[in-house]
């Protein structure tokens, strides 16, 4: 069980844009890695612009599950995952970081923040910490 990526996006009136994300891309060849983070991207801002305002909802993609939460005042989480991770688990996951960040960060910001501009560095420590370990991994 792995989760691959977790992004916060905004959901804005034109199209959605990512405000932060962070990737595990560690158990794809080296060679893979930039353009596994690429679809990862592409495919969280479409699965947010696709899904409507207060809505949740599981996505399969490739031999992926992609977990999108998008609140009613626009801002988005998606995580991806394998197939065996735990639905609930991502939607506790996202529920819990979608709140910490419209604390942290200021609405006036979501709406043209850009991963460089948001200063919220939880991310990469939610998904080491909601990294399922194996035994001998």
């Amino acid at each position: 069980m792995r989760l691959y990526s977790l992004s916060v996006l905004y959901k804005g009136d034109l199209k959605v844009h990512l405000l932060k994300a962070a990737y595990d891309v560690s158990t794809f060849n080296f060679f893979q890695r930039s353009s596994v983070q690429e679809f990862m991207t592409f495919t969280s801002q479409l699965i947010a612009e696709r899904s409507p305002l207060g809505s949740r909802a599981s996505v399969k993609e490739q031999e992926y599950l992609c977990h999108v939460y998008v609140r009613n005042d626009g801002l988005a989480g998606v995580v991806i995952a394998d197939n065996e991770y735990p639905q609930r688990v991502c939607f506790t996951l996202l529920d819990k970081v979608l709140d910490e960040f419209s604390r942290q960060v200021s609405k006036m910001d979501w709406l043209s923040g850009s991963p460089a501009t948001i200063s919220y560095s939880a991310l990469d420590g939610y998904l080491s910490k909601y990294q399922v370990r194996t035994p001998g991994s």
